[in-house]
């Protein structure tokens, strides 16, 4: 089968809106955590979010196609369009053979919070007929091929905070067997409106540190008390190994492993046997090479942190043969099915500058989390393999690793 690598990046979050901001402020480890400003969080018991407040839709749409796309859907267009321009591909590139593997693990949440007051409150025939194509995930590829003109599979994955990561993995599987010869790959989450952030909060999920939001994602930190919703995108062009050298393409990294495994437990609490089978699957099929970061899913929830450090040394042999691990929620808060998408990005980044992204507000150790999560500051770091991990509500997992070619 061909071989799979990465050639072109993009990425918007709440500490930038594109991937080279983005990424400078994560290395910094600033934080885009802070007071909800979308809508009024009076009657919410949480009042936070990694929320991205400086992003112009018309950016990327004119002001009419703009009511047309949910805002996860603008903000997928965004990374895509920066994905795309900076993997450089020539302009007789066949378009036919250039396909979409999309991700969000809610979709167009606003739209359908506000279409069913204006149905309660105005009744059926005063809702959007933009409606339902703005709300549905797969609209995300849709959007993205439309624009972009590109005429391959177009596929969506809607497996939760897990979407991003099994996105990818579907898009090197079409590369792989030769449905397509370039994929691109764009995760996008935009659920930061009343009913996602009160919805998250009845399940007791997200942090209550209202009063200090910068410190209130604090992934494998003893103090750790819930996850704080993010909202962003990430997008990555693939395409052969050969084609890419073949054009003089750059290349970020090559896609040499990817797991997916189901837990087969509990809707929402996650356990260490799912994680741990799909990271496993990765490893074998990368070669068992030594692996020198893992992007971690980190929620900052006490569950995930600690079964996610029991099933890294497990799978490399204990503590002391862990690689450094650091998860960056602290900083963009959880930005769910889009999270696997710019965490790959971030690993191929952080591979690319050879440096350790930070695990942020990490002060007070937890004995169930002992490794090295690259605390509150940057490393620079020889990165020749990167692993980043992804996992979801109903109990799905993905991972994937890369490889510097």
């Amino acid at each position: 089968m061909k071989r799979v690598v990465v050639t072109g990046l993009g990425m918007i979050n709440s500490l930038g809106l594109d991937k080279e901001s983005a990424f400078s402020a994560i290395v910094e480890g600033k934080c885009g955590i802070k007071n909800i400003e979308s809508f009024d969080t009076e009657a919410h018991t949480v009042k936070i979010a990694g929320e991205i407040t400086d992003f112009d839709p018309l950016s990327v749409l004119d002001a009419k196609e703009a009511k047309k796309a949910d805002r996860f859907i603008q903000l997928g267009l965004k990374a895509a369009k920066e994905a795309i321009a900076d993997a450089a591909l020539p302009e007789d590139f066949n378009r036919e053979t250039f396909g979409v593997a999309s991700a969000s693990g809610i979709g167009g949440l606003p739209n359908i919070e506000k279409n069913s007051v204006v149905c309660e409150t105005r009744g059926p025939r005063r809702i959007s007929p933009f409606f339902i194509p703005s709300s549905l995930v797969n609209m995300l590829g849709g959007f993205v091929s439309i624009y972009e003109n590109l005429k391959g599979p177009n596929l969506a994955s809607v497996t939760a905070c897990a979407a991003g990561t099994h996105a990818i993995a579907e898009a090197a599987k079409c590369i792989m067997v030769g449905t397509a010869e370039k994929m691109l790959v764009v995760g996008a989450e935009a659920a930061i409106c009343p009913v996602g952030i009160g919805g998250f909060a009845a399940m007791k999920a997200l942090s209550t540190r209202n009063d200090d939001p910068q410190h209130s994602s604090r992934p494998f930190d003893a103090d750790r008390d819930g996850f704080v919703m993010g909202e962003g995108a990430g997008a990555l062009v693939l395409e052969s190994y050969e084609d890419a050298v073949a054009r003089g393409a750059t290349i970020y990294g090559e896609l040499v492993g990817f797991g997916e495994s189901g837990d087969a437990n509990h809707i929402t609490t996650p356990t260490m046997d799912g994680p741990l089978r799909a990271m496993k699957m990765a490893y074998k099929m990368a070669g068992e090479p030594k692996v020198d970061y893992v992007n971690a899913h980190g929620t900052s929830t006490p569950v995930n942190d600690k079964n996610e450090t029991a099933a890294l040394k497990e799978l490399f042999g204990g503590k002391e043969n862990c690689p450094p691990v650091s998860s960056i929620k602290g900083q963009v808060g959880h930005c769910l099915g889009a999270a696997g998408a710019i965490e790959a990005v971030v690993s191929l980044m952080a591979m690319r500058d050879g440096v350790l992204p930070p695990t942020i507000n990490y002060t007070t150790p937890d004995e169930n989390c002992d490794l090295d999560y690259v605390p509150n500051e940057a490393r620079k770091a020889d990165l020749n393999v990167v692993m980043s991990n992804s996992f979801g509500f109903g109990g799905t997992n993905g991972v994937v690793i890369f490889k510097k070619v």
